[in-house]
């Protein structure tokens, strides 16, 4: 499937729908402001909440109706075709016009490495599909034209209306990524190329807001067709005095200088995501991931992305990745967390057993005489120099009461995966190096027998945060008072080189809150504890969190990455 914003195609092919359907006198009256909303692959805003992959926009809180909608597909070896039927089928009624050419073969392009290689022929076959599309809402006299590549994510319902708003010739809204990579430039060399701005960064970060003046917009953007400067606009064939690159938004970003127009991105609110672009020798399944993991990113601070109800997908099946059991361990009354998070492992077919933290804030002292529970001689916080909290000795004991299921269940694993620094590289095994001290425990694979080895060592009563006692463990932690109590120090700990989990936020992060960090001092729960991160010691915690060491890392040749974008 092409990632283009124009699927008309130019070959005949099978019609759903091409007649126009009844409307009500007041939709009538509305049909005076046309849109054809152009995609290869379809998505749909019906509520809030927002799309899926695998669906047409379709924006009927838009003030001005969408009514045509010509949908082509081609050089698919997946089940694409059939979903696009499947949805035109059912919201075909929603439109006025709606045109269906589907193209069976060819499946690749002759002269591809690769179904993410972009050659001549594919540039050349997607500014054709949108020259003809461009033509095509130009015929029916559309006022507007919305140009949205297939991976991208429009999750504001609102961004058709907004980007009127703006009232320009070309406007672009601005797509969010996991990286600093967006749909717009801020710099443009003689060549064409990508140039590197000051401008960019304040942008693409919304330190700056407004609707901007840009060289280039690219992946969505809308067009008024309206205006007679568009008149010259075309994707195809390339301007007679093109010398650039030839490159699909290239061509096109000549073709609106040379016709006087200036393009536009608009960051005033939140419009959306897209993939960062994928190297010509990666995979399909390369393109899944990327798409999951904007998924997930998407949730963290939005609502999840639902599928489409037009639709029928299968349910996805999920496993446990080779382990006998993933836990989640949760506390109880953070819902918002645990909704996210168990979504967030569903999207990447991953299943996971919720177990409930023990919540510190529900630890009264008599319990934890019950427990045994000393906290360890001379342990103060690392950072804010206080001693251990109630809500630190709910995460230690739900990770022990894991530790405990763990032995007694028999249960199997050979990993453990820890956020840490600074580690070595291990000899001959590529992507893994030794864990040394970590002030976060993210996530851990743990095997029986290192389930054995932590119960052994009878922490509970001399406790200290299970992030100080894994280190302590396996004999890296750097106040060697705290290991001195513990024998034998024999864990074994390795990390993954790049790392396997991040967190959704880091300490100070707005947004960031802390079960641990904000609760009462252990032996009293009268003494309240909020470590203000407001501190200079903050940006040291926060610089170790995330970070693996040079002497850890395992280097990649970057010699194939892109100088297009902000990647």
């Amino acid at each position: 499937m092409e990632s283009c914003g124009v699927p008309i195609c130019s070959r005949g092919g099978e019609q759903v729908q091409s007649s126009p359907v009844q409307s009500s006198p007041v939709q009538a009256l509305q049909l005076s402001m046309q849109f054809v909303i152009f995609h290869c692959i379809l998505l749909e805003l019906p509520t809030d909440k927002a799309l899926c992959r695998g669906e047409i926009m379709l924006l009927p809180a838009c003030k001005h109706p969408v009514l045509l909608r010509e949908a082509a597909t081609d050089h698919n070896i997946d089940n694409t075709t059939a979903l696009l039927r499947e949805w035109l089928r059912n919201v075909q009624e929603l439109y006025h016009y709606v045109e269906w050419r589907p193209m069976e073969e060819p499946q690749s392009y002759t002269d591809e490495m690769g179904p993410k290689h972009w050659t001549s022929s594919r540039f050349n076959h997607v500014m054709k599909l949108r020259q003809a599309a461009l033509k095509a809402a130009r015929q029916r006299w559309a006022d507007y034209i919305l140009f949205a590549d297939a991976d991208n994510l429009l999750t504001n319902r609102q961004v058709l209306n907004l980007m009127i708003a703006e009232n320009r010739t070309i406007v672009a809204p601005m797509l969010d990524s996991r990286t600093l990579y967006s749909n717009f430039w801020c710099g443009i060399t003689p060549q064409g190329f990508y140039k590197r701005t000051p401008d960019y960064l304040p942008i693409r970060e919304w330190k700056k807001l407004g609707c901007f003046a840009v060289p280039m917009v690219h992946s969505t953007f809308l067009i008024h067709l309206q205006r007679e400067a568009t008149h010259s606009l075309a994707f195809h064939p390339p301007h007679p005095d093109y010398t650039w690159a030839f490159d699909d938004i290239m061509v096109f970003a000549f073709s609106v200088r040379q016709a006087g127009i200036q393009m536009y991105l608009s960051n005033r609110e939140h419009y959306g995501y897209l993939t960062i672009p994928l190297k010509a020798q990666q995979t399909l399944q390369d393109e899944v991931d990327s798409f999951i993991h904007v998924q997930i990113e998407a949730m963290i601070d939005r609502p999840p992305i639902e599928p489409s109800q037009h639709l029928h997908l299968p349910a996805k099946r999920l496993d446990r990745m080779g382990f006998d059991e993933i836990f989640l361990i949760n506390l109880k009354r953070r819902r918002d967390r645990r909704e996210r998070t168990v979504r967030s492992l569903e999207a990447q077919g991953i299943s996971a057993t919720v177990t409930d933290a023990v919540d510190g804030k529900a630890l009264n002292t008599s319990q934890l005489q019950a427990l045994g529970i000393e906290m360890l001689p001379g342990y103060e916080d690392p950072y804010s120099r206080r001693v251990l909290t109630r809500g630190e000795i709910g995460c230690f004991l739900s990770h022990y009461h894991t530790w405990k299921e763990t032995v007694d269940r028999g249960l199997q694993s050979v990993l453990v995966l820890e956020d840490d620094r600074p580690e070595q590289a291990v000899a001959g095994v590529p992507n893994l190096v030794e864990a040394d001290y970590s002030y976060w425990t993210l996530g851990y694979a743990l095997s029986q027998q290192g389930a054995l080895k932590l119960l052994r060592a009878e922490p509970l009563g001399k406790m200290l945060p299970v992030d100080e006692f894994l280190p302590v463990m396996f004999n890296k932690h750097p106040v060697k008072k705290y290991m001195e109590h513990f024998e034998p120090r024999e864990l074994l700990a390795f990390s993954a080189e790049p790392l396997l989990l991040f967190p959704t936020h880091y300490t100070g992060d707005a947004g960031y809150v802390s079960d641990t960090e904000t609760s009462t001092i252990w032996d009293n729960e009268g003494v309240e504890t909020d470590w203000d991160r407001q501190h200079s010691q903050r940006s040291r915690k926060a610089r170790q969190q995330g970070h693996i060491s040079t002497a850890g890392q395992n280097r990649v040749d970057s010699a194939g990455a892109t100088a297009r974008d902000e990647l």
